[in-house]
């Protein structure tokens, strides 16, 4: 099963909705669109989902086709799953700046994810043999450096 979740701000992303609608694959897909409004004949559309439907489709699929949302990334890699990612750009009014191929080049780079920069590569990236890198969070070196700057504020 592949699944296919664009999150839940109120930002369309019809753009990948159309590259996954165009895929050559006889596999059940699944597809979480938020405020995208989206008829389909190949996935089965989901406005919203509880965190619990959210949950069992990501452990589910075979792949994960994802904006580059930092949470449903992290989600993602926490549950070991490849996944596509694609940024939303701003050039399409898909949101109000281009700050997701920022976090799409990050994860990209440190192999966590698979970039889908040519939505005409998406059937090629899903049969693509990919084992995402372990995540590890780097929360606690944060506030590490947090709690020295808070501290040295403090001392002034």
């Amino acid at each position: 099963m592949i699944f296919v979740t664009l999150g839940t701000q109120d930002k369309h992303f019809k753009r990948l909705l159309e590259a996954v609608e165009k895929l050559d694959i006889d596999e059940k897909i699944v597809a979480q669109v938020g405020s995208t409004d989206f008829e389909s004949k190949k996935m089965e559309i989901h406005k919203f989902m509880t965190q619990d439907e959210f949950n069992k489709y990501m452990k589910e699929a075979r792949v994960v086709i994802t904006h580059a949302g930092v949470g449903t990334i992290i989600s993602g890699l926490k549950m070991h799953k490849k996944m596509i990612v694609a940024a939303r750009k701003k050039e399409y009014k898909e949101h109000v700046n281009d700050h997701q191929e920022q976090i799409l080049r990050t994860f990209a780079d440190d192999g966590y994810i698979i970039p889908l920069e040519n939505f005409d590569d998406l059937e090629k990236l899903i049969e693509k043999d990919f084992s995402p890198k372990e995540y590890k969070s780097n929360k606690k070196e944060f506030n590490k450096k947090l709690n020295k700057e808070i501290n040295n504020m403090i001392k002034k």
